[in-house]
């Protein structure tokens, strides 16, 4: 029983991956934490629906129907919807309505749906639209720059852009490359020292609230369907 997934990393700066996924026979997947939000297009039955996935703050269980057919965008930190407070889809998410097969509704207008190679298509149109924004200072912060600013405000800007403040995209973000490091086969001492974990029962604290996972299942691959990026696919 396995999700067949797909993902690869995009030229756009306005997008992060692009991802397709077929479930086979899995009713259920480990969502993990991640600082992302995004556009996912799902057909199952005939029947096509649209949604907005916002930022998700801990690991959790998430439903797939059976047999679906799924398109994601992945959009880059730092950009946001001009319609839409980011806050308002920290851990949480809005269905599209009016969607069907070809096109979906956003932000007033109507859009086509994308599959995996027109989705940078799509996201210039909404950028050209001024649907899609950016806040630069996200970028520079994450680079590790010091804006020109005073913390405080810093702060409200990164947090008005991505839905969540520095200190929680920098521990997600280490979560889920420690995940990704494990399941690739790094001993777990390892990855303590590579990414500044203070020790190992630190590094199992975070996979635990982050990626619902322990170090020895991610190595094995054991534990049920759960979304590793550089694995583009879903483990079962």
């Amino acid at each position: 029983m396995k999700l067949r997934f797909e993902t690869r990393r995009s030229d756009s700066p306005w997008v992060d991956t692009v991802w397709s996924c077929t479930s086979e026979q899995v009713t259920a997947m480990t969502s993990v934490a991640g600082v992302r939000w995004g556009l996912v297009f799902c057909e199952q039955d005939g029947q096509a629906y649209a949604a907005i996935t916002g930022p998700e703050t801990r690991t959790g269980t998430a439903p797939v129907p059976a047999g679906a057919t799924f398109t994601g965008i992945e959009f880059a930190v730092g950009t946001s919807l001009r319609a839409v407070p980011m806050a308002a889809l920290v851990d949480g998410g809005l269905e599209l309505p009016g969607t069907t097969r070809r096109a979906f509704r956003l932000d007033g207008s109507r859009w086509e749906t994308p599959g995996p190679d027109d989705a940078e298509a799509l996201v210039e149109r909404l950028v050209q639209a001024g649907i899609v924004v950016r806040d630069p200072l996200v970028a520079e912060v994450l680079r590790g720059h010091r804006p020109a600013l005073s913390e405080r405000t810093a702060e409200r800007r990164f947090r008005a852009a991505t839905g969540l403040t520095q200190g929680a995209v920098r521990q997600i973000e280490r979560a889920r490359t420690a995940a990704e490091l494990l399941a690739a086969g790094a001993p777990a001492a390892d990855v303590v020292a590579k990414l500044d974990y203070f020790d190992e029962p630190h590094l199992a604290r975070a996979l635990r609230s982050y990626v619902g996972r322990t170090a020895r299942q991610l190595r094995e691959g054991t534990g049920g369907a759960i979304a590793l990026d550089t694995d583009q696919r879903l483990i079962s």
